[in-house]
């Protein structure tokens, strides 16, 4: 996923904003929609990508927050997801040379 969101510690990465991606794998029995093919019957990964979204359009200081308020959020919204990973990075970050991105990944349990 990809976002355009204002999270730093720096007061201008907080107000012009930058580019962020979003990997998020999570677990969940799924069955019962292997033998549906009813979307009803597991995870929408539609819901979660919106999870995501809102929880990414509130600015942080640091990766490790963002991450897990997305983690946390994941598990809190979709009972039936039993473990999450997030990995969250930022793309061009301000640090004085040419780096494509840095990372924070984590792994919440529910």
């Amino acid at each position: 996923m990809r976002f355009y969101a204002h999270h730093g510690c720096f007061r201008q990465e907080r107000a012009i904003g930058t580019h962020f991606t979003v990997d998020l794998v999570f677990s969940t029995d799924t069955s019962r929609a292997e033998r549906s093919d009813d979307i009803a019957d597991t995870v929408s990964y539609l819901d979660v990508y919106q999870v995501v979204k809102r929880e990414m359009q509130q600015p942080s200081n640091l990766l490790e927050h963002v991450a897990r308020r997305v983690g946390e959020a994941v598990l809190h919204e979709f009972p039936a997801v039993t473990s999450v990973k997030v990995k969250v990075s930022k793309l061009n970050p301000p640090l004085g040379g040419q780096m494509h991105s840095v990372s924070v990944e984590l792994e919440l349990d529910a």
